[in-house]
């Protein structure tokens, strides 16, 4: 992933252009026809031999959009081209108060709450250990999470750790960002699934780090440790600075979000568990600014399917002056990517969902009977996993009910011959049948 450096933007404006050259430097940019905010890597190869003057005319034009921002010692800049505008305003409509409640119509607050919320916050726990190297299974991943059950690799123990500082982050969202807090999300990230001799909950004390690319070329040298607690601190000052346009200061909620995971990874402040706390992180401002759908949106699974982009987007920020809007622009299109993904998901679990609830009210009425919410979800669960096997210590750990409760629910359906049953010993098992939706349509 070797990137191409572009020459200091004075060297090429004291060359000795022509008239006609000068001329034509209005003609570029900010971004291309296609909106892209592209880099000298890209634009050497767009305009080949006028690459250089292209290279100006874009740096020029960029220059009048670029808004500074001072953390500590370092000074870094962003830009709000309209495209990227473009794609704040669709993350603004989708995601945040009573405009983003519409994405979830058709499923009600329980469901939401059960199924969504729990599922999906999964989904980004496992990722985003994925994204790190973990490789457990989806599947594996879900039936752990689960069930409660103890992980028994570095893997999974990678998985239950994230699924615990995504829940973190949601608790925290009211609280302002601290070094403190920011030590106890990498301390949850961490805990015994970390790498590199760092240690969980604490700063790197050294500077034996930097990040290398898939060839070994080494893409980042962070600051220095001895810089790390005063860049921490600041990092947190300008997160809990009021930023709404009141004070005549206004950065977008979104790309503050996104600044500050740049901001953890490009200050590196721990030996390893730095992607993982940014990612926390972005999520806690996220929510904290009011956009509750991040509750439900899974940006790591799409990072993992790109990872090179998603590096390149930092290579790109540190190979041009520190002008961050690589890296904005990378993840509001991610994000925009993970919003359609989520929106997919919802329309799919509504059709099933119906569905499901045609089949439940046939087989109701036929029988005369009425199945309580816990039963619902029991039976959800088992016509999406053909085959899935229940226990009532896991129905009752899923559901937050006594062992007895889960236990009488799940007799009750096996009375119905709604679920199959294994004994073993004392231990009882029940069984999802492959034709589940068939028996509660045509119930004799």
């Amino acid at each position: 992933m070797k990137i191409s450096k572009p020459k200091p933007i004075e060297e090429l404006f004291n060359r000795s252009w022509d008239k006609s050259q000068i001329l034509s430097l209005g003609k570029y940019k900010p971004t291309d026809e296609k909106g892209r905010y592209l880099h000298w890597h890209k634009i050497k190869y767009k305009y080949s031999r006028e690459a250089e003057l292209a290279w100006l005319g874009t740096k020029l034009s960029r220059a009048a959009l670029l808004s500074p921002l001072q953390i500590g010692s370092e000074v870094f800049s962003y830009a709000t081209p309209k495209s990227l505008l473009s794609l704040l305003h669709f993350i603004d409509k989708t995601t945040g108060g009573s405009i983003g409640a519409s994405n979830l119509a058709g499923l009600g607050k329980v469901e939401q709450s059960a199924f969504l919320l729990k599922s999906l916050i999964m989904e980004e726990a496992i990722s985003s250990a994925q994204l790190e190297g973990a490789s457990t299974t989806r599947k594996v991943a879900k039936e752990m999470l689960r069930s409660e059950r103890k992980p028994k690799t570095k893997d999974e123990i990678m998985i239950v750790n994230n699924y615990l500082l995504m829940k973190e982050a949601l608790a925290l969202k009211d609280s302002p960002l601290t070094p403190e807090m920011i030590l106890a999300m990498h301390r949850t990230a961490t805990n015994n699934a970390i790498e590199n001799n760092a240690v969980s909950g604490q700063f790197r004390s050294d500077d034996e780090i930097h990040i290398a690319d898939y060839d070994g070329n080494i893409i980042h040298q962070p600051p220095k440790h001895t810089e790390i607690s005063e860049l921490i601190q600041a990092l947190c000052d300008f997160a809990n600075t009021s930023h709404s346009g009141e004070g005549g200061d206004f950065i977008h909620p979104v790309i503050k979000a996104i600044i500050l995971h740049f901001l953890i990874g490009y200050i590196h402040p721990f030996g390893d568990g730095n992607g993982r706390t940014a990612r926390a992180i972005f999520y806690w401002y996220m929510l904290k600014s009011g956009y509750w759908l991040f509750e439900y949106v899974s940006i790591s699974r799409l990072l993992k399917v790109a990872p090179a982009k998603y590096a390149r987007a930092f290579i790109y920020t540190e190979t041009d002056d520190l002008d961050m809007t690589y890296f904005i622009y990378h993840q509001a299109e991610t994000i925009k990517r993970a919003i359609l993904e989520l929106e997919s998901y919802i329309n799919n679990k509504q059709r099933n969902f119906k569905a499901f609830s045609r089949a439940i009210v046939a087989f109701t009425t036929k029988k005369q009977v009425k199945f309580n919410r816990r039963q619902i979800q029991i039976l959800q669960k088992a016509v999406k996993e053909s085959g899935a096997i229940f226990t009532a210590k896991e129905v009752s750990n899923e559901l937050g009910i006594s062992e007895n409760t889960a236990r009488s629910d799940l007799n009750a359906l096996l009375n119905f011959e709604l679920l199959g049953v294994i004994k073993s010993g004392r231990a009882i098992f029940y069984i999802a049948p492959n034709d589940l939706i068939e028996r509660l349509k045509h119930s004799n």
